[in-house]
């Protein structure tokens, strides 16, 4: 249930509309919130606050609220565009969802709709002495907290957008979507040991990317007596002729399966997620530094920051595991399998040891932060660290123009063995 809001949550702080919405009710209630006071029989113990005042406080503000409103706006859409040109297209979702822009968006349009409502309802005589002092109160609260916030928003939309900011974002989402996947390898189900399929294929009609996997409605779904062995994990492309899961068990359980219900765990959509998606944050992070290493971009430096993140990634998934993890799975009817390490260093490194294999300087570091991933990592880290660094030193062999560069790779390699290629 955790997961499924977070999710929800995700994909719903995505929507640009859905904060000022929510603002935009908040400010209407308000100011009949305000006409609430008439019936608390205060008005002998507040001050007179002439409607003169008020209109004139409430017009600067609805004014001005537009204004920033629409500035903020075509900030914000550059800051977008400039995260999906500088960076990838990829990142879009996670600067699109920044917390402190969508707020400081929700408030000016916010704000102006409050005063545009009190205006009108105020204008109309609809309140009283205790009412016309309760709105002056929201109204210059609401002036400080615009303020407040349009303080802290300029300070982030100067970074909003930027390629250090993107990259920053990127790795905040992969760690946490690493770290998830670290404490519960198995999303809290039986592992699937063997490779080899087996059992009654279950497909979609659907064509996307698998979103997330809901294993307590496929555990619940199935019964006791049947077993479902997951073939796709999140992050998959799916198409009909690519089976989400294997169904096992005898024809008599089979046929009582609901394989509508069954296939509504399996959440398909266009483009793939953050959350439940560990490799994704990894291949985002390679378009970035792929990016950067084009000639028309030639910023290597941007790849060697991609690199040193990807060192601490890599640091967080080989962490040891908690105690807790050999616990009985809480969904045993559910078989999944766990991540490809080889996969995940597929996703983060070949990209850069392709495009940086003519730069001596990404070369070297890519070199470096290999060996310290195998010199940090399990048995599976260390094989898939020592084969990127052969196959990196067999593209800088062939894309160096120096013997003495090709000589510096070589001897950074040298954790690897002799054997380039692979």
């Amino acid at each position: 249930m955790k997961e499924r809001i977070c999710f929800l949550l995700a994909r719903i702080g995505e929507r640009l509309w859905v904060r000022p919405l929510a603002m935009c009710v908040v400010s209407i209630l308000l100011v009949f919130v305000a006409k609430m006071v008439d019936g608390i029989g205060i008005a002998d113990r507040v001050p007179e606050i002439t409607q003169e005042l008020l209109e004139t406080l409430l017009t600067i503000m609805s004014s001005s609220m537009l204004v920033i409103a629409t500035f903020a706006v075509g900030s914000m859409v550059s800051s977008y565009a400039s995260a999906s040109s500088t960076a990838t297209p990829r990142s879009f979702t996670l600067v699109v969802s920044d917390d402190v822009s969508q707020n400081a968006l929700s408030t000016f349009i916010g704000a102006f709709i409050f005063s545009i409502v009190a205006l009108v309802v105020l204008k109309s005589g609809y309140f009283d002495k205790p009412a016309r002092f309760a709105l002056f109160v929201l109204t210059l609260t609401a002036f400080a907290i615009v303020i407040l916030t349009f303080v802290r928003w300029v300070d982030r939309i100067a970074r909003l957008g930027r390629l250090g900011a993107t990259v920053d974002k990127v790795e905040a989402a992969a760690a946490r979507s690493l770290l998830q996947r670290r404490q519960a390898p198995t999303m809290g189900c039986a592992a699937a040991v063997s490779e080899r399929p087996a059992g009654e294929p279950f497909c979609a009609s659907e064509i996307g990317y698998l979103q997330r996997i809901d294993v307590a409605t496929v555990h619940a779904t199935v019964g006791s007596g049947v077993t479902v062995r997951v073939a796709a994990l999140p992050g998959t492309f799916i198409t009909p002729d690519r089976p989400l899961a294997y169904v096992i068990g005898d024809d008599a359980r089979l046929a009582e399966i609901d394989r509508d219900e069954l296939l509504k765990a399996f959440v398909i959509g266009d483009d793939r997620t953050f959350e439940e998606d560990p490799r994704f944050g990894l291949v985002v992070l390679s378009e970035i530094a792929s990016r950067a290493l084009s000639p028309a971009v030639n910023d290597s430096g941007t790849a060697i920051d991609v690199i040193g993140t990807f060192v601490r990634l890599f640091g967080l998934w080989c962490q040891p595991e908690q105690d807790d993890e050999a616990a009985p799975p809480e969904f045993d009817r559910v078989l999944m399998p766990t991540v490809s390490t080889d996969d995940m260093f597929d996703d983060a490194f070949t990209a850069i040891g392709r495009d940086g294999a003519g730069a001596i300087e990404v070369a070297a570091r890519l070199q470096k932060a290999l060996k310290t991933l195998a010199s940090i990592g399990d048995a599976a880290m260390q094989r898939a660290a020592k084969r990127h660094a052969r196959r990196a030193l067999a593209r800088a062999e062939s894309a160096l123009g120096l013997p003495e560069e090709v000589e510096i790779v070589r001897a950074l390699s040298e954790f690897a063995g002799t054997r380039t290629g692979g």
